[in-house]
């Protein structure tokens, strides 16, 4: 099997800018292709249901035409390893956060299935950073819609604002910032990380402190999560020192 890696996004736009950027300084070894879904995470689960050996390469390419013509020349054979990344979407009528447990269960392992990675809210939490001193407490309403697109265009930090923008001293900032976040999730320690911590434990941390009890998540970005899980805690702590 290749080294190439498959990359599935929930949408066409914010997410491909991230990980084309990210591409210049991390992961740029392998040849890297993306897909898009172009559905909630939420939807498939129903495919998931009716057929539990779903192979997730094949899902993809009958998505639609798009991913048809970028897959048409692969096959699964292709792809050392598979990244989902989507929205925790949490105001979406179709939502269900046992679902969700049951999606991280199944896409656990890149190399079989994909792994699923989470943003919460969404992929633009990644650059909702008003201030990083207030960055460990910043939260945010996930059961019903408030325009969290718009309040990430107005609060974030002017330089975060466009992705394609972002050079290696910008990610560095960014990856150290939200595995703190995602640290102080999991252990309320809001220092770097000295393991990693898999999607189920992220999530499970985010429903037991701030969904159940409140119906907000903690903003978190998965794009720093998949590099600290890519590279190792060793690995990454070095990369962005």
């Amino acid at each position: 099997m290749s080294n190439n890696i498959l990359f599935v996004f929930e949408g066409a736009t914010a997410e491909v800018q991230i990980i084309e950027n990210l591409k210049k300084f991390y992961v740029h070894e392998n040849l890297c292709v993306h897909s898009i879904y172009g559905g909630e995470i939420y939807q498939i689960f129903k495919q998931i249901k009716a057929d539990e050996d779903l192979d997730t390469f094949n899902l993809l390419k009958e998505r639609n035409s798009e991913n048809k013509e970028i897959l048409k020349n692969f096959t699964r054979d292709d792809f050392a390893e598979i990244y989902l990344f989507f929205d925790y979407d949490g105001h979406s009528i179709i939502a269900d956060d046992s679902k969700l447990v049951e999606l991280l269960d199944y896409f656990n392992e890149e190399t079989h299935k994909g792994k699923l990675y989470i943003s919460y809210p969404m992929v633009e939490s990644l650059k909702h950073i008003a201030n990083f001193d207030d960055f460990k407490s910043s939260c945010i309403k996930c059961k019903e819609k408030v325009g969290y697109k718009n309040i990430v265009s107005v609060e974030a930090l002017k330089y975060l604002i466009d992705f394609t923008n972002y050079d290696e001293e910008i990610w560095k900032t960014l990856i150290s910032t939200h595995l703190k976040k995602m640290n102080y999730i999991c252990l309320n320690d809001y220092s770097l990380p000295e393991k990693l911590f898999n999607q189920l434990d992220i999530f499970s941390n985010q429903f037991k402190s701030y969904i159940e009890p409140s119906n907000t998540v903690s903003i978190l970005s998965s794009y720093p999560v998949f590099i600290h899980d890519y590279y190792g805690n060793k690995n990454t702590l070095v990369k962005i020192s």
